[in-house]
């Protein structure tokens, strides 16, 4: 890419200047932080910050409104190994809709938005994986739907280590 920096009123634009890997490597971490909101960059970032704080605060609706309803709609219905399976299914989706309200504020922060939007929805995968398969599970009591869950469980690591890697980067 090339980048060629002007002095006008729109800040940075694109040019004909070539950089060495060092000096854009540079110039993307100060126009993400510094200068997000002139141009692209920043409508990208504000559009993937925006869907990954409404995805989820929708999973920790999801999680309260679940964890209630195993409570009081499940108990005495399911035997109560299966209970804790659901109960297990409940903490999970709320830690890990909590990390993707941090992935979506995180966004606004760290350079590395690539980085952070595939570890967002690796996160939002595991979710799926881990935390629906366990419902399904307790309600069916089908047991080889427990063979999906440890995807869903690699798919959680596998966010949070990209989460860290991005800020090791950022930092």
């Amino acid at each position: 890419m090339c980048v060629k920096k002007e002095t006008g009123q729109s800040g940075y634009t694109f040019g004909v200047e070539e950089l060495t890997p060092s000096e854009a490597e540079e110039f993307f971490f100060y126009v993400e932080i510094r200068y997000h909101n002139d141009g692209e960059l920043f409508m990208r970032g504000r559009r993937e910050m925006k869907t990954f704080v409404l995805l989820g605060a929708i999973n920790a609706f999801l999680s309260v409104a679940l964890g209630a309803f195993g409570a009081h709609g499940l108990e005495g219905k399911i035997p109560g190994h299966y209970l804790e399976v659901w109960k297990t299914g409940v903490q999970y989706q709320m830690f890990h809709a909590l990390g993707l309200l941090a992935v979506g504020l995180l966004l606004g922060k760290f350079p590395n938005v690539g980085l952070l939007t595939t570890a967002g929805w690796i996160m939002f995968i595991g979710i799926v994986l881990f935390s629906g398969s366990l419902y399904v599970l307790s309600v069916t009591q089908i047991k080889p739907l427990g063979m999906i869950t440890p995807f869903g469980g690699v798919s959680f690591l596998i966010a949070w280590a990209l989460i860290g890697y991005a800020a090791v980067k950022a930092l």
